[in-house]
């Protein structure tokens, strides 16, 4: 059976206005041995129809359809039909830059004892046009301290795995409906797993005030709910301080929530001030931020802390 180098991995759900920028930039990858999967996720819009007019066009594109069960069941659904050597992970709301895969393929045959790689983002206003800010890339391997406190991955859409790793190292945890790629990410380097980043800006990542990932609450819920099996107590608290930093800056760069960048503050703050202002430009910028933000107009604090 033929086997392709990639397996695009695009859950959908309810992604009518931007499915087709996600699936064309794949289309536009410098490096084609691909097959694409499109998942939808029970969606009630035309989503649905859109994936299966794309799929019409273009015979690497394959389409499954499911009730709705969430994002980590969808990506795992997908994964069980890939065939590809690697499998890469993309949102339906974000998009690559043409020479992602081609990236990735590269570092993987020159590094083939990695399990898994990601690269630099950039953070793209609603619009989708311009970029408000890039993601920093950590050198060497990437650590569990690393992703329990902001996880420099990000997102999914910067994720690329060898498809054994990902068997070996297990699906994403069907129970989280936030943080799944987090704990994901925790549990293979946990376990042993080699995760490499790539200093280069290959995604752009769409902020949305409506997506999963700006209910921060939920996300602090789903945190909580794993970082405890992969550290210490003293660990995790030093990890949840520095998260909820995190959060803060999330909540900053929101239109609607800058009272959660306070109130997330203090929480770190009173966690382990000495590990929220361990990065005395993160730590202070933020709580600075969080004390200002309702003086500050959202599109300030968007590129401030984006």
């Amino acid at each position: 059976m033929y086997a392709p180098a990639f397996s695009v991995v695009i859950p959908c759900y309810n992604c009518e206005m931007t499915l087709i920028r996600s699936v064309r930039s794949v289309q536009a990858q410098t490096f084609t041995d691909v097959e694409i999967l499109l998942v939808d996720d029970g969606s009630s819009d035309k989503t649905l129809g859109l994936a299966q007019a794309l799929a019409h066009n273009d015979d690497r594109i394959l389409v499954v359809s499911q009730r709705n069960a969430g994002a980590a069941a969808t990506r795992n659904r997908a994964v069980a039909f890939a065939k590809g050597r690697l499998i890469a992970f993309l949102d339906a709301d974000d998009w690559w830059h043409p020479g992602k895969l081609a990236a990735h393929h590269a570092l993987h045959a020159a590094r083939p004892e990695l399990d898994a790689s990601f690269a630099q983002i950039a953070f793209m206003a609603k619009d989708g046009h311009e970029p408000l800010t890039r993601s920093s890339v950590p050198q060497g391997l990437l650590s569990i301290v690393q992703v329990l406190r902001e996880n420099p991955v990000c997102t999914m859409s910067n994720a690329v795995v060898r498809a054994d790793s990902f068997r070996r190292f297990g699906p994403f945890r069907e129970s989280l409906t936030h943080s799944e790629d987090q704990e994901w990410l925790a549990r293979m380097v946990f376990n042993g797993a080699r995760i490499m980043g790539i200093d280069e800006e290959l995604v752009a990542y769409r902020t949305n005030d409506g997506g999963l990932s700006s209910d921060l609450e939920k996300m602090y819920d789903g945190w909580r709910a794993f970082a405890g099996d992969y550290a210490s107590s003293e660990v995790t608290r030093q990890c949840e301080a520095v998260y909820c930093r995190y959060l803060a800056r999330r909540a900053l760069r929101l239109s609607n929530a800058a009272g959660q960048a306070l109130k997330y503050t203090l929480r770190g703050l009173h966690l382990d001030a000495g590990a929220f202002l361990s990065d005395p430009r993160r730590g202070l910028c933020t709580a600075l931020g969080a004390l200002l933000a309702p003086m500050l107009p959202p599109v300030v604090r968007t590129r401030i802390f984006a």
